[in-house]
């Protein structure tokens, strides 16, 4: 489904910015607890998902990688094995849980600066759940430099350019994304959360504008 008919197209900048923090904290270490005890097997490969994303292993907990086609937005098997993943994908923010997905980006790796372009992605809210990372992983967004810790929960404007860099040497970033169709509840989270924790990092926009001019 690369479309979300009847919903309308979101004002990202106005209601995000580049990134936002919502008030809201989870378990960290029952979540981390939950991916680490995941079956090796279930890394392999990047779950479908193909351009700028293929540097990344993923497992797609919701539906399928858009690049798949017009699969259904549905549970996958590997959501019975993660409880309070689940549950917080259900019930934790009040809005209907879309696409969602575990992604792995080994240590030096770097997602290039893109735009999700798809009419489902400017319909739709991407959050982002740090599950394992450290602070040599940064996130891009329009122009600013975010890092995101375990127990936080995050709002990536994606309908912007973005991009990850994991600097790390050894360290995997792994994250939780799962898309939202919007509610009052989690719009309401929306407005009261932080959206000025982005920062300038000379280093790091260099690096991206690095990738950018590759591609």
């Amino acid at each position: 489904m690369l479309d979300l008919p009847g919903l309308p197209v979101l004002d990202k900048t106005r209601l995000i910015g580049g990134c936002l923090r919502l008030p809201l904290k989870i378990d960290a270490g029952r979540l981390r607890q939950e991916v680490d005890a995941l079956p090796p097997a279930l890394w392999r490969g990047t779950g479908g998902r193909v351009g700028v994303q293929q540097v990344a292993e993923a497992i797609f907990l919701r539906g399928y990688a858009p690049a798949e086609g017009e699969l259904p937005i549905e549970d996958r098997p590997p959501l019975a094995l993660l409880p309070y993943a689940k549950y917080l994908i259900t019930e934790f923010f009040g809005a209907a849980p879309l696409r969602c997905l575990l992604a792995r980006l080994p240590p030096g790796q770097l997602i290039a600066p893109h735009v999700d372009r798809a009419p489902y992605f400017s319909k739709s809210l991407r959050l982002h759940l740090p599950v394992i990372t450290c602070d040599q992983a940064a996130m891009y967004s329009v122009g600013l430099v975010y890092r995101m810790r375990p127990g936080e929960v995050w709002v990536l404007n994606n309908s912007d350019v973005h991009g990850v860099w994991n600097a790390s040497d050894e360290l995997a970033r792994v994250h939780m994304i799962c898309d939202f169709a919007p509610t009052p509840a989690l719009l309401d989270h929306l407005a009261h959360g932080d959206r000025r924790l982005g920062v300038a990092d000379d280093a790091v926009t260099a690096r991206f504008a690095a990738a950018a001019r590759a591609q």
